[in-house]
């Protein structure tokens, strides 16, 4: 059974842990549910505002310029492609072809933060600040603190990027770079869904 998991690119399973489940997946997963519920919290309270006179003022700002959000949003969702094809390589044993990709990924993920901070300077220059009114606080926290996360993965993709290139990962020990992975996805799901409240409805 360990052999097995281990040639999957799983760590063995340890005494006290779910069968069947790696105790550091474990762990990943229960973060990421907590995360859901902050962001859940947030993007409540978005919502809340969606429907009032200054949320649909600021709404028109934003979509002055769509392409800001188009862009914004390709480049993450490029950046998890980058991340399946970094841990493809890894298991067909190329840790080039996964060190490239996760320079990549932080390179998309600052860049994502880029277009952020310019969408965040225009709007400032339009008068729409955090203290404008309650949807301008609602919007500028909730994407702030997703633009938070998307700076924390940037530092994950370079830690992770460290470890490859010392050579740490092979095709039967890669976990490491699915933890990554796991966080990275979970970040763009967010994204996508305050995409589409910000930019569609």
């Amino acid at each position: 059974m360990s052999d097995l998991a281990v040639t999957q690119g799983h760590a063995p399973i340890e005494p006290g842990s779910l069968p069947g489940v790696d105790n550091r997946k474990f762990g990943m997963w229960l973060f990421i549910v907590n995360e859901i519920m902050f962001f859940a919290a947030f993007i409540g309270l978005f919502i809340a505002y969606n429907n009032t006179p200054e949320m649909a003022d600021l709404k028109a700002a934003i979509h002055a310029n769509p392409l800001t959000g188009i862009i914004g949003t390709s480049v993450l969702l490029f950046s998890s492609l980058m991340v399946v094809l970094g841990i493809t390589s890894i298991q067909r044993g190329s840790k080039r072809g996964l060190m490239l990709c996760l320079l990549l990924t932080a390179l998309l993920g600052l860049t994502f933060l880029g277009i952020q901070y310019t969408e965040f300077t225009t709007l400032n220059n339009e008068g729409f600040m955090l203290e404008t009114s309650s949807a301008t606080s609602a919007f500028f926290v909730t994407t702030t603190f997703h633009g938070l996360h998307v700076f924390i993965g940037v530092v994950w993709a370079l830690g992770v990027l460290f470890v490859a290139w010392r050579r740490w990962f092979s095709p039967q020990k890669y976990e490491g770079v699915e933890l990554f992975g796991l966080y990275w996805h979970f970040v763009d799901v967010v994204w996508i869904i305050l995409f589409m409240l910000i930019y569609l409805l």
